[in-house]
Parts: structure tokens; sequence; C-alpha cells
């Protein structure tokens, strides 16, 4: 068994700002902690320091056991299923691995004796590191998260997986492999709801010590044992830890901000009255000579008291204010007739009506982000006015049949994956200010004044890809914001959002004069939709009155 111990950790930002200070708390072993907080409030930055990663710039980390990471963004461009599955390996695997590989590329190339010996000898270190041992673990991981064993599927592209089916396999990895601590950055985001079921389920069994980052209220209400609040401050960022469970963490919040008015109030109390006493003992002792040492001594007294200083300040609160406008468009903005996703599902027809709010359900790997995808880029055949709003890339999705958006339908795409290669090296407020085809620029202070409105005008210099995922995600809703879209189609919208930033695209959609399509997983975000979509386990596409969250991978063969 392992634990996590966190010593006043301090950490800067290149400007110099400080991004966390002196951040304290500890998760004993095998318990289950959850980090929450604002979006680049510095959850990952922390995560980062316990993984070792990072260098605090100030305190320490201390663990015991050995340690398992599941980072935010798990899989690099290029990656295979056997690449993602050794990047949580141990680093003795991962190095034996590394020794295979390139034996394997020199045999190949030379076929010499010497070449076979270093072949030989690396495969005997790949057995020697437990290599043999991960392949039958990853067998049983492939077969959950992907319904095949691990040799049919080692050399698949990464990117040919969902989102959640790489999540699924990962978590699968690191909750049945050997490490006593795990660190698991958002590890909820792109699981569709029996995924999120079974992430729940192993919480709560497993042995392991684990901290988490987590925005999904169902989730940090099941598993949570104790809750780490990074609060935002002036001077530095702050930890404050409620020892429960997320069923009473609101009202302690609540609680722990009425002591701060109360100790605040209290202090300006005592300060007055202090130099109240001050001024008396002054204008006696300018009389009285006797009330001197009296006036010498009320001096001290409100000199120490001043120098003690006022009681901690309350941290900040976030305040967010999205405005998706829309605007009146065709009384069907979206037809379809015999549509059908090629190799994903089966035909189907569907009329959306202008104002209608449908939540499209299924399985990951199903095909809703596809569905999504060809909407986003105008349909089967679009005309001119439905060029979506925005810069961002919209690839061809195969299909037969027709998808058509109506007059005045404009499509505003938010992407699954945040990826952004038109935003790529530019700072928000320079892109802001820019503009883009469909999107005047703004003056600079106008910019600024949008940044602050989505919580995000200390991150107005930063380039868009070194933004948190949450961050990210706030930023793309406020392009779509300025672009004027009429047809939002949202793919995960909440997956990294912050508690804060998910109520304020809540609050935003329900008065949103538009048509709203999104793809979701987050079972409290779908209570507000009147309609929903669900793509069938059995290729089949169907409409249900309430939300279906059972339906299983839909069956086809994969190679």
């Amino acid at each position: 068994m392992g634990y996590i111990d966190v010593n006043s950790i301090s950490y800067s930002l290149p400007d110099g700002r400080m991004l966390l200070d002196e951040i304290s708390f500890r998760v004993g072993e095998g318990a289950k902690a959850a980090l929450i907080g604002a979006n680049g409030s510095g959850k990952t930055t922390l995560l980062r320091m316990i993984a070792g990663d990072l260098a605090p710039h100030g305190g320490a980390v201390n663990r015991s056991g050995s340690l398992g990471v599941m980072r935010q963004f798990i899989a690099r461009e290029g990656d295979q299923v056997r690449d993602l599955l050794l990047s949580v390996a141990d680093p003795r695997i991962r190095r034996a691995a590394a020794t295979v590989d390139t034996a394997e590329a020199a045999m190949e190339t030379s076929g010499g004796t010497a070449a076979q010996m270093a072949y030989a000898n690396a495969l005997a270190e790949w057995g020697d590191a437990g290599g043999y041992d991960a392949e039958v673990l990853w067998d049983v991981c492939t077969t959950e998260a992907l319904g095949m064993p691990f040799d049919r599927c080692q050399r698949r592209a990464v990117d040919t997986l969902s989102g959640g089916e790489q999540k699924r396999l990962v978590l699968e990895a690191l909750l049945r492999g050997p490490d006593q601590v795990l660190l698991l950055d958002e590890p909820d985001n792109f699981l569709d709801v029996p995924g999120k079921r079974w992430l729940e389920d192993r919480l709560i069994e497993t042995q392991q010590t684990v901290l988490y980052i987590s925005h999904d209220r169902e989730l940090l209400a099941r598993t949570a044992q104790s809750i780490v609040t990074v609060e935002l401050g002036a001077a530095g960022n702050t930890a404050w830890i409620h020892p429960g469970g997320f069923d009473t963490y609101h009202r302690a919040r609540v609680e722990r901000f009425e002591r701060f008015d109360e100790m605040r109030n209290r202090w300006d109390e005592e300060r007055a009255k202090l130099k109240a006493l001050l001024l008396m003992y002054k204008q006696k002792a300018s009389y009285n000579s006797d009330m001197a040492s009296r006036y010498r001594a009320a001096q001290t007294r409100l000199e120490r008291f001043e120098k003690a200083g006022p009681p901690p300040a309350q941290p900040r609160e976030q305040h967010l204010s999205m405005r998706l406008r829309g605007g009146r468009t065709g009384k069907r903005a979206v037809v379809c007739e015999s549509l059908e996703l090629t190799g994903l599902m089966k035909p189907f027809d569907l009329e959306v009506w202008f104002e209608d709010r449908i939540a499209v359900l299924g399985s990951n790997g199903s095909g809703k982000s596809h569905f999504l995808r060809l909407l986003a880029a105008g349909g089967s055949v679009p005309e001119p006015e439905h060029e979506p709003v925005g810069d961002l890339p919209v690839e061809p999705v195969s299909h037969e049949g027709v998808a058509r958006l109506g007059a005045r339908v404009r499509p505003g795409w938010f992407a699954q994956v945040h990826g952004r290669p038109d935003l790529a090296g530019r700072t928000l407020v320079s892109i802001l200010h820019r503009g883009d085809e469909r999107r005047e620029g703004l003056p600079r202070e106008e910019a600024s004044r949008a940044l602050a409105r989505y919580e995000l005008a200390g991150a107005a210099e930063q380039t868009f890809e070194s933004l948190s995922g949450g961050q990210q995600a706030r930023f793309q809703i406020l392009l779509l914001e300025l672009g004027g879209t009429t047809l939002l189609l949202l793919d995960e919208p909440t997956d990294n959002l912050d508690l804060v930033s998910a109520e304020a695209l809540q609050h935003a959609l329900r008065g949103f004069e538009g048509t709203v399509l999104a793809v979701t997983h987050d079972r409290w975000f779908a209570r507000d939709f009147d309609r929903f979509l669900v793509f069938g386990s059995d290729g089949a596409i169907y409409e249900s009155p309430e939300p279906v969250w059972d339906e299983k991978r839909v069956v086809r063969r994969r190679g």
C-alpha cells in the first residue's frame, strides 16, 4: 500500500506569477481523493509535481509505493495500442521494449549472427523485466476495452480508437496493474455512461491509493472519500481539504465562506476598537502625563495587531457569462433521409426543428461524433450559407442518403478532441483581434472584455495550446458565441469544464435562440434536453423519451 504526502508545495509560472502557494494535503493508504477546482487553477500542474514530471519551486512531495499515472492527454501522434499500454507500464518494461524494438529492426536490416544474438538477449531482458507477464495483463485489458485480444490489436493506430476507448484501455491497465498509487487526470473524460459506472465500481473496489481530477458530479458522489479544492487567490492558489464526500461538500463550502466573512468582520471590529482606544489615550495624554504610558501601550498593541495582519482572504469565486445568442432559422433545422454512416450505423430518418435540444447518446465508437461532423460540414451537399463557423477544418464523412440543413442554419462545431491547428501558436487576444473569414475581429479592449467574461483574462497572452483542457474548451465556446452560429453541434462539451463552467454553459444554452445537438455522457448535463437520439448496439438509431445510458458497443467486425 502507498500514500501521498504533499507538504507546502509552491510553483511559479515563467512570467513570475505564483500559481500554487503552499499547497498541503495527504492521501492515506487505500484512500480515494478527488482534486477539483477552476480550469487553469493548477490541478494538472500539481499532479505533474506529485508524479515527478515537474520540480516544485518550494515544498516537497513524499510518496510510498509504486506509481501509475494517467495524464490528461494520453496518446501521442503515431502511437499504436502497444505504445499506449507501454506508456503506463513500469519504466523497466518500457526500457526493455525499446531494446527489443531496436534489436528487431537491426536484425531485419542485417540478419547477421551478432544481430540475432542481440535480439535474443533483448527478448531475455524483456522476460526478466516482466514483459511477458505484462502482455498477459494487456490481453485482458484489450479484450475488455476493445473486444479483441492483444495480439490482434497491438499494432492498431491509437487514432483509430475513440477517445473513450483510449481512456478505458489505459484505465484497465492501471486499475488491474501492480501500482500501489494512482494519479488519474480526468479519467472519466470521453467514457460513455457504462464506462463511467465501470470506473466508479473499480475505484470503490480497488485497494490502490488514488488521487484523481474529475468534474463529473456523479463520479465524485460515488467515489470521493475526501475532496481537495484548489482555490483561486490573488497571491497564488491555495488548497482547502474537505474530509468528507461530495454529498456534504457544498454545505461545508458555504459554511467555510461564511466563516471567512465572520473572521474578517471580527478583525475589523477589533481593529476599530483598538484605534478608538488609542485615540482616547492620545487625547487624555495631551493634558494628563500619567496617561502617556497607557497611550504608548495602546500604540504597541495596535502595531502588533496590524503586523499580524487580517485573517486569510476569502478565495475568489469564478463568474462566467456565456452569451450564446443564435438567431432564427427555418422551421426544419436538419433533415436526414435514409442517412447511413458508412460502416457505422444503419439508415435512419430524422427531422430536427428550430430550437430543439437533442442529446445524442450511445456507446463510444458508435458513430455519434461522425454524425455531428457531417452536419458541421454543412450536410451532404452544403450551400454557402451552411458553411461552418470558424476555421476548424472539417474532415468529410463517408455516408449514403441525405443530411440537409435548413434555411439560415449556420453550424458551429465543438469538436471532441481539442487539437486546433488553426489556433496553434497564437495568443487568445490575437485570435480574437484578428478574426477569421466569418468572424469580425474585435478591438483589443473588447477582446479583453470577452475573455474576462469567460474567466480567461489572465490567459490573454498565452497561446491556445498552452491552456488547460478546460480553458481550451471555454475559449472554443467563446469563438462559437462570436461566430454567430445558429446550430450548435457540441461533442462532449462538459468533459473538460469545471463545475462552474459547465453550469454557465448549461445556463447559456437555455437562452440560446437556435438548435442544439450535443453528444454527451454527462448524466447531469443531459437533464436539460427534451429529445434523445440513441445510437443503438444493433446499429439502429432511434429516439427515446428518456435518456438511455446502457447501450453496449456496436457489434461489428474490427481488424
